[in-house]
């Protein structure tokens, strides 16, 4: 297949997606997004495929979503239409993420920001450059509640993930390792390398016992109630964007219009 912006790279049983819009620092705009996620399909259905590895070129892995894009889009006219296009592109492409049955690895370098944040931390491990940093700004910037997937208290704990979404300030690499959500950092220049390499001896788990375990993994966060949680913030940010004082906060706008004015 031919991508426009994502790329798709394979090395003997590990696939590597990246984001593939450098100079747009990697924004994700409904393009990108569908790309990645039929990339993602097509690795999950290649049985000679074991491990996925998702990146960014260029400097950022991803600066998170594209404002302009979504904010040019006839489907924000109404609630209704946000609603269905945010559950699309912004959960329901998360989610297929998570529970893909093969092993998933962020590589990651420069900003993780917000949209970004959440492909990264979808995935099962994430190895990060010495530059990377990882920023969640949508409650301090736009006064909605976090990003459409609250995945931070289950990858780096409840007080962090507080700290984290009420100051909005970025978290370097080496504090989220520490928190728990990094599982390496790595040299700029090794990131690709060492990933790879991570990757590889990953792929020598037979891959219906990887299947299993993922399930198993995926079964342990849900009964502690993830998959409800998720959703249930996803209405909630959702909810958000209709709010009088969210409008008076952006302005009278909500996020995406402010997206549309710099367009």
């Amino acid at each position: 297949m031919n991508y426009q912006t994502v790329s798709y790279e394979v090395f003997g049983p590990v696939a590597r997606i990246c984001h593939n819009r450098p100079e747009a620092a990697n924004a994700e705009n409904e393009l990108l997004l569908d790309e990645l996620d039929q990339a993602l399909v097509r690795a999950g259905e290649d049985e000679s495929i074991r491990v996925v590895i998702l990146g960014g070129k260029g400097k950022h892995f991803s600066s998170g979503h594209d404002l302009r894009s979504f904010g040019k889009s006839p489907a924000r006219s109404t609630a209704e239409g946000m609603w269905a296009q945010e559950e699309k592109y912004f959960f329901d492409y998360c989610m297929r993420i998570m529970y893909l049955p093969k092993a998933t690895i962020a590589q990651v370098q420069g900003g993780a920001i917000a949209g970004g944040f959440m492909v990264a931390n979808m995935c099962d491990l994430i190895v990060a450059s010495e530059d990377a940093y990882f920023s969640d700004p949508v409650l301090a910037a736009f006064g909605a509640p976090a990003v459409e997937v609250l995945i931070h208290p289950w990858v780096m704990g409840d007080r962090k993930a507080r700290e984290f979404l009420f100051t909005g300030e970025r978290l370097s690499a080496r504090d989220a390792m520490a928190a728990g959500m990094v599982n390496r950092v790595v040299p700029r220049e090794r990131l690709e390398e060492e990933t790879l390499a991570l990757a590889t001896k990953i792929a020598q788990i037979p891959p219906f016992g990887m299947r299993l375990m993922k399930r198993s993994l995926n079964r342990t966060r849900e009964f502690q109630g993830l998959r409800s949680a998720l959703s249930a913030n996803f209405d909630t940010h959702e909810f958000s964007h209709m709010t009088t004082e969210q409008r008076e906060f952006n302005g009278g706008t909500d996020i995406v219009d402010r997206g549309r004015k710099t367009a």
